[in-house]
């Protein structure tokens, strides 16, 4: 999809589906790991502030980075901080001082910036087999889709009356199921007494900056691999979220602007952002809108949002505890349901690919995690690996 595809018009390309595909996609991106960052900087014994500080710099940094590059590629490109580097830091940031975290976190947005500037990365993409990178986004939303299954049994009534809402919605009026589903999903949770708002409070984020300071120690414990597993654990993903979904969208331009935007924002607190794979989805599928070459609206909206919840950092976070689990995960669920069937319909077109596309599914779905990197780059590389020994040519 080229911007010179068609005439361009932001306002008239939007859409209520594209708009609720942006929500649904920001309030995933935020309720499933929030709590990570809480946990993090409550064991390196962060203040409030500086907590606040974190959210909105992360928030701030993936709102202009999707927002702008949405816009200009004319794509649904969704920025989204790196989840398992916020799983790293719960562990790594105690350990080390705040100060010399933040120069770690610097260090891994050069590292970035470099790979995304040096173009490297878009010949690796290239070389990538269709149907292995559409089983890789097919195993990244599966375990995201059938978590509406599994709180069906804590929330069965709550859950049932979501998912056959959106049965009939998508029978009647496809563009609405996820619209509808919300709505229902929140007056079926307050009916039932799930909704709970006895810690909601109203609060702005405030910046707060710390000045860097540089050790060896803290470049290899903290910077390393947060890089290592931004680009495995995320940017891969990202990509194959959008080459899965028709969008040829370069992905050099994209590294590089993330990169950039976290070296900015690091001494606020921000750890690092990429390109967001599972959120993606949401916006890329075919339930943000009927026609691809508006679907970039939708990751337009998901910067809207995510600038409305870096404003109020605390607000938004106190909003989400609010929420039963099971709405969340089942409208997170719901909406990548069409992304997921897009997903295992392209791994399997290709016969000489489908063993490989099955191996990448597998692994990928699986949850495998070794040496501090996730399970989508190591299904990606046991795809690759079973694709070269079962087709490589013989002599």
């Amino acid at each position: 999809m080229t911007p010179s595809a068609t005439a361009f018009r932001p306002f008239a390309d939007s859409s209520l589906s594209a708009m609720v595909a942006g929500f649904v996609a920001m309030m995933t991106g935020y309720t499933s790991s929030l709590v990570l960052m809480f946990q993090a900087g409550r064991a390196a014994h962060l203040s409030d502030a500086q907590i606040s500080s974190w959210i909105w710099a992360l928030s701030i940094c993936m709102a202009l980075c999707t927002i702008g590059l949405s816009l200009k590629f004319r794509a649904p490109i969704v920025i989204a901080w790196s989840t398992p580097g916020a799983a790293l830091l719960v562990t790594s940031l105690p350990n080390v001082p705040y100060a010399d975290a933040i120069g770690a976190f610097i260090v891994c947005a050069i590292l970035l910036t470099v790979v995304g500037l040096t173009g490297w990365f878009d010949t690796l993409m290239r070389k990538i087999p269709a149907g292995i990178a559409a089983a890789l986004l097919a195993g990244i939303l599966f375990e995201i889709g059938i978590e509406i299954f599994r709180a069906a049994q804590f929330q069965t009534a709550l859950v049932l009356a979501m998912f056959f809402t959106y049965l009939i919605v998508k029978r009647l009026a496809p563009r609405y199921a996820i619209l509808t589903t919300l709505v229902v999903g929140i007056v079926a949770a307050g009916t039932l007494g799930l909704l709970d708002f006895s810690q909601f409070h109203v609060a702005l984020a405030h910046p707060v900056f710390t000045m860097p300071h540089f050790t060896f120690a803290a470049a290899v414990s903290i910077g390393i691999p947060l890089f290592v597993v931004a680009m495995a654990s995320q940017n891969v993903p990202g990509i194959a979220v959008l080459r899965a979904d028709g969008y040829d969208t370069p992905s050099a331009p994209l590294i590089a602007t993330t990169g950039i935007a976290s070296l900015l924002l690091a001494p606020f607190g921000s750890h690092g952002i990429n390109l967001a794979a599972i959120t993606a989805a949401i916006c890329t599928g075919p339930e943000a809108h009927e026609n691809r070459s508006r679907r970039y609206m939708a990751a337009v909206w998901c910067g809207i949002f995510y600038l409305v919840a870096g404003i109020f950092g605390a607000t938004i976070a106190a909003l989400f505890g609010s929420l039963p689990k099971a709405l969340v995960v089942s409208v997170a669920a719901l909406a990548l349901f069409g992304s997921i069937m897009s997903g295992l319909t392209n791994a399997m077109q290709d016969i000489r690919q489908r063993e490989a596309a099955l191996v990448t599914f597998m692994m990928t779905a699986s949850g495998l995690t070794l040496l501090s990197i996730g399970s989508a780059f190591w299904g990606l590389v046991g795809g690759i690996v079973t694709q070269i020994v079962l087709n490589a040519r013989r002599a």
